[in-house]
């Protein structure tokens, strides 16, 4: 059994930063799960190109506002608490955040924890 906190990984591996986001990775590939499971905070201005291409993704927004597009067509969609959005696809994709945002994340296969995007924004 795998019991952790938010409090207990931080400033460990799990923890993430970048400009306008914070993660804290609650699981990694190497606790066997299969799966990642993040907690992540997007601030307000946040806005960003990304491509999960060696991964599929699924967030639930808990709190905040937004708008995730998808490039393929141009399609926008409101992120609001409630909102789930699924990468199912591999779908490249540009979240804006108007509102501090914070998602529940996972992530198939799960990330190491050592994952960087790339310059085409993927991960």
């Amino acid at each position: 059994m795998i019991v952790r906190s938010l409090e207990s990984l931080l400033g460990t591996k799990a923890e993430k930063h970048g400009v306008k986001w914070h993660s804290i990775r609650l699981l990694h590939a190497e606790d066997g799960i299969g799966v990642t499971l993040a907690d992540g905070i997007l601030e307000a201005g946040f806005d960003m190109v990304l491509w999960q291409k060696n991964h599929l993704e699924t967030c639930y927004c808990i709190e905040g506002e937004g708008t995730i597009e998808e490039l393929a067509n141009g399609t926008r969609h409101p992120i609001k608490p409630g909102t789930v959005y699924a990468m199912n696809d591999h779908d490249r994709h540009r979240i804006r955040i108007t509102k501090r945002t914070r998602v529940i994340c996972t992530f198939v296969p799960a990330l190491t924890g050592e994952e960087t995007h790339d310059a085409d924004s993927s991960l």
